[in-house]
């Protein structure tokens, strides 16, 4: 399947400003059974963009507007196939709770099982952790499913309840939030139990048959947990899915701290408001005329293209 998506993001500013510095982490992964065939990155006013990858192998562009401008326009453009993943089974043995520690015992996980900026354990999460049960027993498959669901009945979904600087806290005392605070909360849970868990930014493609109560009109976000026998596994809480081949991975990181789709600061004393729209939909497939090479490490970016600030918050 071929997914294609359009992110627009825009910024208003109550006065021109006279400087902004962005950086962005848009570009869909290539890695498992997803590729990114093609990316474009626009920005008005018009910029030169870099690009480099972070620490775990995320896409970030980042640019400099240094004139006066009163608004900024990001526009990023992707093609991504997306192949069908693995089967996962129901469960796993319970003796994989022993190999799970033999890996989670090196380095190598060290930053994915502990806390992070945004998904710290409060007095308020270890209660929810009391309340679900959320303790080794079971197998760990069987468990992380269980969690998923328990998560998904525990909150309701509203788009106004909380922003992207909201803690754990507040979506646990409401029991309302997004799919950002969804993620959190299982996130830190699930490093409880001693298992290495990412939190995802990305997008999903919604279909009519399948019941998706988050926003199809904004970015999306999962959590995958690293169990050795499988891999890394997606579980979204916040439709009470495993992630399959309509979530579409842009970033990885502990949290939200570390993916945003735009992060930066900008000179001035103005007012900012920001708009975003985003459009996933199926695409047909490419011609075999096109040059699509996965892309994957530093990748070809038109050299007109440009970039900006802030946070934008997913739904």
């Amino acid at each position: 399947m071929y997914i294609s998506i359009q992110h627009n993001t825009r910024f208003h500013y109550s006065e021109s400003i006279t400087q902004s510095l962005t950086e962005t982490r848009m570009q869909p992964l290539t890695e498992g059974f997803q590729r990114c065939l093609r990316f474009k990155l626009i920005t008005t006013p018009r910029t030169r963009i870099m690009e480099y990858r972070d620490y775990l192998g995320n896409a970030v562009h980042t640019f400099d507007i240094p004139g006066a401008h009163d608004q900024l326009t990001i526009t990023a453009e992707a093609l991504v196939e997306m192949s069908y993943p693995p089967l996962i089974p129901d469960a796993l043995p319970n003796s994989d709770w022993d190999d799970i520690d033999t890996f989670s015992a090196g380095v190598d996980f060290w930053d994915m099982l502990h806390p992070g900026e945004r998904t710290e354990l409060t007095p308020r999460l270890m209660q929810f952790r009391d309340e679900i049960n959320a303790k080794r027993r079971r197998d760990p498959l069987s468990l992380l499913r269980e969690l998923n669901t328990r998560i998904y009945q525990a909150f309701d979904y509203d788009p106004t309840s909380t922003t992207v600087d909201s803690t754990i806290d507040e979506a646990l005392e409401t029991r309302h939030g997004v799919c950002q605070d969804y993620a959190h909360i299982m996130a830190a849970l699930v490093r409880t139990l001693g298992i290495p868990c990412r939190y995802v930014s990305g997008y999903l493609y919604h279909q009519r048959n399948k019941k998706d109560r988050s926003n199809p009109d904004a970015t999306h976000a999962w959590i995958e947990a690293y169990l050795p026998s499988l891999g890394w596994v997606g579980f979204d809480p916040t439709n009470n899915v495993i992630a399959a081949e309509r979530h579409v991975r842009a970033a990885v990181g502990r949290d939200y701290a570390d993916v945003p789709p735009t992060h930066g600061i900008f000179k001035g004393t103005a007012e900012s408001d920001l708009e975003v729209e985003v459009r996933v939909n199926e695409a047909e497939p490419p011609s075999a005329t096109q040059d699509l090479t996965p892309m994957g490490g530093w990748v070809p970016i038109d050299e007109q293209l440009q970039f900006q600030q802030q946070q934008q918050q997913q739904q």
